[in-house]
């Protein structure tokens, strides 16, 4: 099990490490043009910047707390975090009526409740 929670938080951070990095460094206007990104206008620049640097942070807290063993109760705290920021997403996508990018948000949301679950508890590093 713990192998798997590791694969998934991997995959999990470097999709979130991806899209935050493009939210902050990509203007907001191309972000818009690319498949899925619309909804990006419906927000200030500001609010997709933090976002993306939620995003950053929650990668980060996905690997290296359990990595360094510094502090490995963040690791499920991050995954709550992202799985709440998908819920978010999958909201806004379904008002949007992007059911295909809903449905995206949702599979995200699921593989971080996984690792929350997955990771709280006595046990949640050992093999």
């Amino acid at each position: 099990m713990s192998n798997a929670l590791w694969i998934v938080a991997g995959l999990l951070a470097a999709v979130f490490l991806f899209a935050g990095s493009n939210k902050l460094l990509i203007p907001q206007e191309k972000l818009a043009k690319a498949p899925g990104g619309g909804w990006v206008l419906d927000f200030s620049s500001g609010f997709a910047k933090a976002l993306g640097a939620v995003e950053i942070f929650g990668a980060i807290g996905l690997i290296l707390p359990a990595l360094l063993d510094i502090a490995p109760i963040l690791v499920p705290v991050a995954a709550v975090g992202l799985a709440l920021v998908m819920t978010g997403a999958a909201i806004v996508e379904f008002r949007r009526h992007e059911f295909t990018h809903a449905l995206l948000n949702l599979t995200y949301l699921a593989l971080a409740a996984f690792v929350a679950v997955g990771r709280f508890g006595p046990q949640s590093f050992s093999s």
